[in-house]
């Protein structure tokens, strides 16, 4: 009797809740005898292949049939120009990234990635591009991008923090530069670009632009004190036109 009634019940059971209470009333009626060793195996195999055909027709909620993940699949970025991104690679690798003996520890490919690191942090304090847009400018693939990322962490070169989210897409993560060998070189890197190899000026104190025609003003000369021991210089723009005409008809005469 008490086989036929949990055979009924396992039948109509519709959720997995339904199928724990009845597991647990066959296996509490098999301790107190009123079944069988025969009747409780039989109940149990009844129980699980009703309890796999609940979970078979369950479907999370906002998922796709056929779909792991609420989020569309990620597409995978390709270069339309390989040999563009195989000369931009070798490129940035031999700009000088970072000092040489770090540098050592890495491929052509993995310091492209670190130049666009170092780059941007230099120029914001923190590299917060997305590991695709890393990837893009280097001319790299999205895995060589995270694996370059990796190993400078594991080195302690630079550090990563993750912007996770919950039930959305999460931030991408913020990289910063803590080895202090890498910051000096950054620091004396940009500042030689910054001069830029010029010359100066050959008039530095005199930037002062004429129109055509146009002259100096004349500079008044500094009166030396008396008994100092070098030749006085009169300005010439103090002699008077009288003494200018006695002058000119001494030397004509």
């Amino acid at each position: 009797m008490f086989r036929e009634t949990m055979g009924a019940a396992i039948a109509g059971a519709r959720t997995l809740a339904q199928m724990d209470e009845l597991s647990r009333q066959v296996w509490q009626a098999h301790a107190s005898g009123a079944v069988d060793d025969a009747g409780a195996q039989s109940l149990a195999e009844r129980l699980h292949e009703r309890r796999s055909a609940i979970r078979a027709g369950i479907v999370p909620v906002g998922v796709p049939a056929g779909r792991m993940s609420l989020f569309p699949p990620r597409k995978r970025p390709s270069s339309p120009d390989r040999i563009a991104s195989r000369d931009r690679r070798r490129l940035l690798a031999c700009s000088g990234p970072m000092p040489p003996a770090l540098a050592a520890r890495f491929t052509t490919g993995e310091l492209a990635v670190l130049r666009i690191v170092a780059d941007e942090v230099a120029e914001k304090g923190v590299c917060g591009l997305c590991i695709d847009a890393i990837a893009a400018r280097a001319g790299v693939c999205r895995r060589l991008a995270q694996s370059a990322i990796r190993l400078a962490e594991g080195d302690g070169l630079l550090t990563i923090q993750e912007r996770r989210h919950q039930g959305r897409r999460s931030d991408p993560n913020l990289i910063r530069i803590i080895s202090r060998e890498w910051q000096a070189w950054m620091r004396r890197t940009r500042g030689t670009a910054a001069k830029g190899g010029g010359c100066k000026s050959l008039h530095p104190t005199d930037t002062r632009v004429l129109t055509p025609g146009a002259t100096r003003p004349a500079q008044p000369f500094k009166k030396l004190p008396e008994g100092s021991g070098r030749s006085q210089r009169r300005d010439i723009t103090g002699i008077d036109a009288g003494d200018s005409e006695g002058r000119s008809h001494a030397l004509a005469s």
